[in-house]
């Protein structure tokens, strides 16, 4: 029995745990109720009594050696797996957090606004809160236009009226009060409108106004500028047409439509099958909001034009809900930015 007591203690001292389940095997192998050193116990009432106080201090011993053993191996398997999560590789290369990108709003705004600086326009702005001759009057609207009622503006105060601009034209007559022609300017903002939400239609929205004034300014001036535009935004295959219409602060006044850019042309159920879509507003500006601003009818001619940043949005990437680009619905926003 000695010489199997000495030959497990050997063995137990050499022992080295390469991982959890080596140490398993090591306690069920000694240190369990069926292990080899409590075979031994069992077998010790065999031993003679002369020999019984050296075997079993020997087999004590040997139980106190396998058990410092496992513990010892356990504290450091316990201390390797520590140090495994804690560690970091310092030369390993970076793992960047994902991060945002432009709203499709800010997108489409910032491609409308290069498309113009490359032709002279730049970029004048304005306050949101407006008095009444910046937003109506300086710009031609009659006193019984239903645009100064409360059901379609927003007002702040009343006599004086002060109101959230219902269009950026505001700021083209701030521009025109202040600089001589010549003058070319587009005016790009947030515009506020008393009106019902709805697929198409918001209280709140986006507008890009564009104006030109000089001397000899025609219509076809107008026109030529934005046909640049529409084929620089749209395609150069873009076609475009405009229809007769009115506004308050242009004479003649027109609607510019292009070619749907979905169909080709060809019609289809987002142009109602005309082939067309209408994108902005146009004209000459009338004369007297040249007076309105200092500026004389009789040697200075210009035009002017506006056009919603959502509704060219909604054009170019081809979505159906106004709604949805004042939601901040994530899935709906990493379509036009890529990841987040």
């Amino acid at each position: 029995m000695k010489t199997k007591i000495q030959e497990l203690h050997s063995k137990i001292e050499k022992f080295v745990a390469e991982n959890n389940e080596s140490l398993e095997n090591f306690r069920l192998e000694f240190l369990s109720k069926k292990g080899k050193i409590q075979s031994l116990f069992a077998d010790f009432k065999d031993v003679s009594k002369e020999e019984k106080p050296l075997v079993g201090q020997l087999l004590n011993n040997l139980k106190n050696v396998a058990s410092e053993r496992y513990e010892l191996m356990k504290s450091k398997m316990t201390t390797a797996e520590t140090q495994e999560v804690d560690y970091v590789d310092l030369s390993m290369s970076a793992d960047f957090e994902p991060i945002g990108a432009r709203h499709p709003i800010s997108l489409v705004r910032k491609e409308i606004i290069e498309i113009f600086n490359r032709i002279g326009f730049v970029i004048s702005e304005g306050p949101e809160i407006e008095d009444d001759f910046h937003n109506f009057t300086a710009l031609n609207f009659p006193e019984e236009h239903p645009a100064r009622d409360m059901q379609d503006t927003f007002f702040v105060q009343k006599n004086p009226d002060i109101a959230l601009r219902t269009h950026t034209s505001s700021v083209q007559v701030r521009v025109m009060e202040n600089q001589k022609p010549p003058i070319r300017t587009i005016s790009p903002g947030r515009v506020f409108r008393n009106e019902a939400i709805s697929a198409r239609a918001h209280c709140i929205f986006h507008q890009i106004e564009g104006l030109y004034v000089d001397t000899d300014v025609s219509f076809a001036d107008l026109k030529q500028t934005l046909m640049y535009f529409a084929k620089e935004m749209f395609g150069a295959e873009t076609k475009i047409r405009f229809r007769p219409s009115y506004f308050p602060f242009t004479e003649p006044s027109a609607e510019m439509d292009v070619s749907c850019n979905i169909c080709g042309g060809k019609g289809c159920n987002v142009c109602k099958y005309s082939g067309w879509l209408e994108i902005l507003g146009c004209g000459m500006v009338d004369p007297n909001v040249l007076k309105n601003c200092n500026i004389n009818p009789e040697t200075y001619t210009g035009f002017a034009f506006g056009m919603g940043i959502e509704r060219i949005t909604m054009l170019k990437y081809q979505v159906k809900d106004l709604r949805f680009f004042f939601e901040n619905d994530l899935r709906f926003l990493k379509q036009f930015t890529g990841a987040f």
